[in-house]
């Protein structure tokens, strides 16, 4: 059975915490702007499918 140690986890948790390389401002404010392009242009891409494959089943309907 392994103890369990609060203030020892506590200490271990500080220290992987003090090891981590935060992002600056910069670079995040960068990544939530590529990540905003990228959900508007898979969003354009998405709307262009759908329309293509609603004229599509338009198309097979009115055949049938």
């Amino acid at each position: 059975m392994v103890a369990i140690n609060p203030g020892k986890f506590v200490r271990e948790v500080r220290r992987e915490v003090a090891q981590v390389t935060w992002p600056t401002r910069r670079e995040t404010l960068i990544s939530v702007i590529m990540v905003l392009i990228m959900v508007a242009l898979a969003s354009v891409f998405f709307l262009l499918v759908d329309q293509v494959f609603a004229s599509v089943v338009r198309l097979l309907l009115r055949l049938g």
